[in-house]
Order: structure tokens, then C-alpha cells, then sequence
């Protein structure tokens, strides 16, 4: 069971009761490393950034969460969260009894990450207006959990292997994502032939072990780029890639931009 010592932001922290309708907005600032440990929240939660990068972890795995992405995470889940950089949370709270007589309800229960697009994006930011309505913020939670059950993309998840063994090879890649070892040092390692990582990797995660391991370096990449106090070409040879240009096809495959673009990226709102 979480220690509750542990939860998360909650919007009765802010004093604001869900009685008093089914949704509620919370922003908080968070410090770089700040970690949320393993809690649960009785009400569904969208968390987001609209400054800065996070990294939410479930049983499912880790889900990194830069600007334009968003998780969504149903009520009862366990999950923790770690500060990769300074960071503007937001986040949205529903109560369970508001969102089960939603007609996406059946797509919306188990966590995934979005892509925040422009209408999804301007309905979340209406419900965080000063004094906003009640019925409003209802009306525009309705609109937003139709968008959101469309824009489910897993590019920023890291899904994590169930069997022991591929775990225990999962854990080390992500110990060190830049490692030298081969598969082989690491199945045996982890008490398992090479051929058995093999066949795991893309029956528990669907991706194979060479594209786990690339998403892992790109997903540690983001903290190293984050504010620009450490170059490209650093980042790639830190990471273990062949060249700048072999990072960023890497890269823009998973974020969708290039490393330059993700440094140089304005600061605005999702």
C-alpha cells in the first residue's frame, strides 16, 4: 500500500472540494529532482507541464512528459513522479462518479500518454482562467475527454518487461542507457541466454531489444538537453551514438523534433 506520507498534489490541498462539481484544476511549481513517491488519488487525473519535463512511472512502465504531451492516469493507479527539470505542473482531477457516465469512459481506463494538439491544448488552458465557472470547467472537461481518448501516442513511453529476467536487463539498460555492454553481458547478467531477452522484449513491450534500448538513450537525453547547458554533440557521445546525425534521426523518431528544437523550444503554456 503507498504511504500516503508520499501522495501527490491533490486539489484539496487548494482547499477546493470535488462536491462542489466533478473537476478540478491545480497548478503547482516543483524544483529539478523533486520525487513524488508510489501514491494513488481517489479521482482520475490529466498531468501535464506547460513548463519543463517530468517523468511519471507506473506498473506499466515510465512515461516521460515534456511540453505538448500530457498522462493521463485513472483513478486507484499507482504511480509516482520525478522532476526532471524546474517544472509548472498542472494538472486536472475528476471524480470517479462524474467521469463514469462519460461515453469514452470504456477508452479511458488505463493510463497513457498524449499529444497535446491546438483544441485539447485551448480546453485544458480555459479551465485554469481566474474564477472560471463550474459549469464551464463541467462543459469543457466533457469536450477535453473526447480529444483526449483520440490522441493517445506512446512515443515518450517506456514500457517495462513483466518477466523477471527481461526486467532485470530492462533495469540495467536504464541504470546506465549510455552502457557499453552487448546483449549477451546483459542477458547473462540477468540469469538468461541471449535468445530468451530476445523473444521477451517484443512479446512483453512490443518493441524489440534495439529499439527499447535507443528510446531508452532518447528519453535519457532530455534531461542532459533540457536548458541547453549541455550541447548536442555532447549528449551524443555521452549517450553512445556514432554522430550528432545518428542522434538526431534518433531523436526526432521518438519526439517528433530535433535535439535543436526541443533546447531552443519557447517557453509557452502545454
Amino acid at each position: 500500500m503507498p504511504d500516503p506520507d508520499l501522495a501527490g498534489p491533490s486539489p484539496r490541498d487548494n482547499g477546493f472540494s470535488l462536491a462542489q462539481g466533478g473537476v478540478a484544476a491545480l497548478a503547482r511549481f516543483y524544483e529539478r529532482g523533486v520525487h513524488l513517491g508510489l501514491h494513488v488519488h481517489a479521482e482520475a487525473q490529466l498531468l501535464f507541464a506547460s513548463r519543463g519535463v517530468m517523468q511519471v512511472t507506473t506498473p506499466k512502465g515510465r512515461w516521460l512528459v515534456p511540453p505538448r504531451r500530457a498522462v493521463w492516469v485513472p483513478p486507484r493507479l499507482d504511480h509516482a513522479v520525478d522532476m526532471l527539470t524546474d517544472l509548472e505542473m498542472r494538472s486536472l482531477y475528476i471524480a470517479p462518479t462524474w467521469l463514469a457516465s462519460h461515453p469514452e469512459l470504456p477508452r479511458l481506463g488505463h493510463e497513457f500518454v498524449v499529444a497535446v494538439g491546438t483544441l485539447l491544448r485551448e480546453l485544458v488552458l480555459a479551465m485554469f482562467a481566474d474564477r472560471a465557472d463550474p459549469r464551464r470547467i463541467d462543459l469543457l472537461a466533457r469536450l477535453a475527454l473526447f480529444e483526449l481518448a483520440e490522441a493517445e501516442d506512446a512515443a515518450t513511453f517506456m514500457p517495462m518487461p513483466f518477466d523477471p529476467r527481461a526486467r532485470r536487463v530492462a533495469e540495467q539498460v536504464l541504470a546506465e542507457p549510455a552502457g557499453t555492454h552487448n546483449l549477451d553481458d546483459l542477458a547473462r547478467a540477468a540469469g538468461a541466454s541471449q535468445r530468451t531477452i530476445t523473444r521477451l522484449f517484443p512479446a512483453e513491450t512490443d518493441l524489440t531489444f534495439k529499439e527499447w534500448r535507443q528510446r531508452a538513450r532518447i528519453l535519457a537525453s532530455v534531461e542532459m538537453l533540457d536548458g541547453g547547458r549541455t550541447s548536442v554533440s555532447v549528449v551524443a557521445a555521452r549517450l553512445g551514438f556514432s554522430s550528432t546525425a545518428a542522434f538526431g534521426h534518433a531523436f526526432r523518431q521518438v519526439l517528433g523534433i530535433p535535439p535543436s528544437e526541443f533546447m531552443n523550444r519557447p517557453e509557452r503554456p502545454i
